[in-house]
């Protein structure tokens, strides 16, 4: 608690900063008792959370639930009347994403929301953006201004002087080139490489500022399970609810076996991953992009490396395709590597930086491997053995491990909902996997 207690004393004395703590370490926590305290304290009357989509209600909505239970709470999500509605209410506290400001600036214009805080706060690293601009004409002389993330610059030094322009303008020069020939060093016309004070030049551009690393706080637990929010895009929507309404069809006045539950359910959970395989063996994919820019915002978030265990072989296909476009080393670990190629693959990854992620197909790399270069764990989906689950997870936890370790579950559908529940609970999923079935069929929203 000492060191949420140190960030929060820090950010209430602080009407610009940012906290650079790393995930898992409470920083959000913080950042809601120092909002409290300034809010009973007559310095500010609301505040405006700016987040990911994936943690608006797993992450601000709960933690306020849990830390400011005091004070009324809005999300402002849906259409823009939905938002409108939200925004122009008295709830002292409004969170929102990113892409929602853009949405409804001029509402927010309109209202007084005098501290805005930005998690995850490089998505705001450029300042050509739409999303940039959009926010920094929202942002006046007196606002107070809270930038969090635990990996700031971790791409290019430059990446600072988005955050610094938009928080504290008067640490960077006017221009982004200038900023640019200040910490990297032109080789060619398309190539710069970070002269070696840059760091320094970064520092002084992100200031007042905080960070704790997760090592540093001794009373968190040594692994944190958190939930994260990829709703499922319109298209897989239609797809679930036909796949939901053919299964009632089907289980109407029958018996439903064990094996014919698993292949249902197993196909609502490949709609939500983002490929399913059709009964000829033939693959269908689906617009996933929510659930991949989840993964992607865990990952760079992440101040070291990353496991990504992905239940089903095509979706991990379209995971890598989707990280290396975004310039995220990764490699791949399913059931078609060989094994002296899996060796090497893992030598690499414990020993080497060049591969930031692994991709897993959880059965293949289950038992047995340490991989304690990651401290953090991607579900992209939940498995139905929770033997495969536990076994997984112990991948980084086990001898060797320095760091703390953060579990993340991704989730969109009911079924992952309640799929996740059971493996938090060492419920043996196979033999609740008709009940599973009926109570997923019973209901009639996704």
């Amino acid at each position: 608690m000492k060191h949420q207690k140190e960030t929060a004393v820090f950010l209430a004395t602080n009407p610009r900063a940012f906290c650079f703590n790393e995930q898992g370490t409470g920083k959000t926590a913080a950042a809601i008792w120092a909002a409290d305290c300034l809010i009973e304290n007559n310095y500010i009357k609301r505040v405006l959370i700016v987040c990911p989509l994936s943690i608006m209600q797993s992450a601000w909505q709960a933690d306020l639930f849990k830390f400011a239970v005091h004070r009324k709470v809005g999300i402002a999500y849906g259409a823009r009347n939905k938002r409108k509605a939200v925004i122009d209410s008295d709830a002292e506290f409004v969170v929102i994403n990113y892409d929602g400001i853009e949405i409804v600036a001029e509402d927010i214009a309109n209202n007084q929301f005098d501290l805005i805080i930005i998690d995850e706060a490089n998505a705001y690293k450029t300042v050509t953006t739409k999303r940039w601009k959009t926010l920094n004409r929202l942002i006046k002389p007196e606002t107070w201004l809270w930038l969090m993330t635990g990996t700031p610059a971790a791409q290019s030094p430059t990446d600072a002087f988005g955050l610094a322009k938009l928080c504290v303008p008067n640490n960077v020069p006017r221009f982004f080139g200038t900023f640019r020939e200040s910490t990297m060093i032109n080789l060619s016309k398309f190539r710069w490489l970070p002269k070696p004070d840059s760091d320094k030049t970064v520092f002084n551009a992100l200031q007042p500022a905080i960070r704790f690393t997760k090592n540093e706080c001794l009373d968190l637990p040594e692994v944190t399970h958190v939930f994260r929010d990829a709703p499922l895009t319109p298209q897989q929507l239609k797809f679930y609810k036909i796949l939901k309404d053919q299964m009632l069809m089907v289980a109407d006045g029958e018996e439903i076996s064990t094996v014919n539950a698993a292949v249902n359910l197993n196909k609502l959970l490949q709609i939500s991953g983002g490929a399913v395989y059709s009964d000829i063996g033939n693959v269908v994919e689906f617009d996933v992009s929510n659930r991949l820019r989840v993964v992607e915002e865990v990952i760079n978030e992440s101040s070291n490396k990353v496991l990504v265990f992905v239940p089903f072989t095509h979706t991990i296909e379209l995971l890598k395709s989707y990280l290396r476009g975004a310039s995220i080393p990764c490699e791949v670990i399913n059931g078609a590597v060989p094994v002296n190629k899996r060796t090497e693959i893992f030598k690499r990854f414990q020993e080497h930086n060049d591969i930031k992620v692994l991709i897993i197909q959880p059965q293949a790399a289950a038992h047995g491997v340490t991989l304690t270069a990651a401290d953090t764990i991607i579900w992209y989906a939940p498995v139905t053995s929770i033997e495969t689950y536990l076994q997984a997870n112990a991948r980084i936890d086990r001898q060797g491990q320095k760091n703390a370790m953060t579990i993340v579950h991704i989730k969109g559908s009911p079924v992952e909902t309640r799929l996740y529940n059971m493996l938090q609970n060492k419920l043996d999923v196979h033999t609740k996997m008709i009940d599973l079935y009926k109570n997923e069929i019973s209901e009639n929203n996704t």
